[in-house]
């Protein structure tokens, strides 16, 4: 399987030209923390040739796929089997202070979405598996087959923001007593079951939302990513970028907040001079969420829900 025939980058123009004012100076280190199949890697490793990149994938067949790829740049690319959160601790290990650029390109692979035995799509039948690392935690299949009914409604209602989150669970808790749920048709016709008739006319295939939030809960990805961004930011120099797109409005509500918190004051009100410590430490590159072009959508349709965010670091932390 070839990752250059099954991946298309998004966004990746606008990650680039983000990006590209604090790469540029030798000796740059770009951080992608979310590799993938090594799109949006290629192209940073292609268009700054001084740049050093590292990259993070929880996927061991997105690093392989992804190893092969990136080869041709030898050294120039270090690929780590971690999780995004996990970037401080790899970057110690590695003895990399600071940082220049970081990229999250944030939601399922390609991949993950094309190989049908690693159930993440609602469009085939195929185990329910979910897990972006399959050598660790529980399957979506686990949960939906042990949580208890209370909890499968709050993940549904929060990770999916399913309106009838109720109705699918009691749905879900009358069947899977007759049998464990393992396989993706039997859900997606559940939940088409369960559903009233307005509710499966608008919106796409009713079972998106809930397939969305069965994934964010086996791969624990806004608990990650809550971590994940604060972190980064950390790590970036002074003048350092960081780009991330999302493809939800939970994510992009976290990203949101972590980059506007950083671009504010934290001063006590009614200082006359604010002191350097109580200054912002970021500079938000983006007027709110930037959208993908209506060009690339139509060649690319798995950008039709991105959402791009871009900040720089204007400053170190001071003590207190």
């Amino acid at each position: 399987m070839s990752s250059n025939a099954l991946h298309v980058p998004v966004m990746l123009q606008r990650c680039l030209d983000m990006l590209a004012p604090a790469l540029a100076q030798p000796g740059a280190v770009v951080v992608d923390c979310t590799l993938g199949l090594g799109g949006h890697s290629e192209a940073l490793l292609r268009d700054f040739p001084e740049a050093r990149l590292i990259a993070l994938d929880r996927d061991p067949s997105a690093l392989r796929l992804a190893g092969e790829r990136l080869a041709p740049y030898g050294d120039r690319a270090t690929l780590v089997h971690a999780v995004y959160d996990e970037l401080p601790e790899v970057l110690d290990r590695l003895g990399v202070p600071r940082v220049q650029g970081i990229l999250f390109d944030l939601g399922v692979s390609s991949m993950q979405l094309d190989e049908a035995e690693r159930g993440f799509a609602y469009a085939q039948d195929a185990p329910l598996d979910m897990r972006m690392d399959q050598t660790t935690g529980v399957s979506a299949a686990e949960v939906l087959n042990t949580y208890p009914p209370g909890e499968l409604v709050r993940i549904l209602r929060a990770y999916g923001e399913e309106k009838f989150a109720k109705k699918i669970v009691d749905a879900v808790v009358r069947e899977r007593a007759k049998e464990p749920f393992t396989n993706s048709a039997r859900l997606v016709e559940l939940i088409r079951d369960a559903l009233p008739q307005a509710a499966k006319r608008t919106g796409g295939n009713p079972a998106k939302r809930t397939f969305q939030a069965l994934r964010i809960e086996v791969n624990g990805e806004l608990a990650v990513l809550e971590r994940a961004i604060p972190a980064a930011v950390r790590t970036l120099a002074v003048g350092g970028r960081i780009a991330v797109l999302s493809y939800h409005s939970l994510e992009d509500r976290l990203v949101k907040q972590v980059f506007a918190a950083g671009a504010s004051d934290t001063a006590p009100p009614g200082l006359p001079v604010i002191p350097e410590r109580y200054q912002p430490r970021l500079k938000l590159l983006t007027r709110g969420a930037e959208l993908p072009t209506e060009e690339e959508i139509a060649e690319n349709r798995r950008a039709t829900p991105a959402r791009f965010r871009g900040a720089e670091r204007i400053r170190e932390e001071v003590g207190p």
